[in-house]
């Protein structure tokens, strides 16, 4: 276990977890953001960067288990990204569309900022996030992010306007 929060349990993923991750990354509507499908290949591809991370940083994107289940419900955690020359550390998430508005995805990146502050002793946290991705804008807001910049990134299918929020230790 990484780090666990009032209904959420934050773990490794294991090769066991490829079909949970797969029903993630395979459906168009959790995806849109990435504005392309993944293959089986693909959500194998970024299972094994998740191992890697694990190993080069010590964090990645985690497992997020339902406690009252036992159930992998998504994927939150931790990640260096790009960003204008250099790298942040990004809190991000997915989780199965049908596990959306019960409030887990602020929950999971709530636990991964308290993670970032508390354990990693990092001073500020970001997140990339999509100029139409609102419900991951009221993630960021709601954990304390305000937005810092905004920057465009290339995707699959060409320029993408992204957000930069952003929160500082206090």
């Amino acid at each position: 276990m990484i780090l666990e929060t009032d209904r959420l349990v934050l773990r490794e993923m294991e090769q066991s977890d490829f079909c949970d991750l797969a029903e993630i990354l395979q459906n168009p509507k959790v995806m849109y953001a990435y504005e392309h499908d993944f293959t089986d290949n693909d959500v194998q591809v970024w299972l094994d960067r998740q191992k890697k991370r694990y190993k080069q940083y010590g964090f990645g994107l985690w497992a997020v288990i339902l406690k009252s289940t036992k159930e992998m419900i998504g994927q939150a955690g931790l990640t260096m990204q790009p960003y204008k020359g250099t790298q942040v550390l990004e809190i991000g998430y997915l989780l199965k569309e049908n596990f959306w508005h019960y409030g887990y995805a602020r929950e999971a990146a709530a636990g991964c900022k308290k993670y970032a502050f508390e354990i990693l002793n990092r001073d500020k946290v970001y997140s990339i996030i999509k100029v139409d991705n609102v419900a991951s804008i009221k993630v960021a807001e709601a954990i304390g992010m305000s937005q810092e910049d905004e920057f465009i990134t290339q995707y699959y299918n060409g320029d993408m306007l992204h957000y930069l929020f952003s929160v500082e230790k206090f």
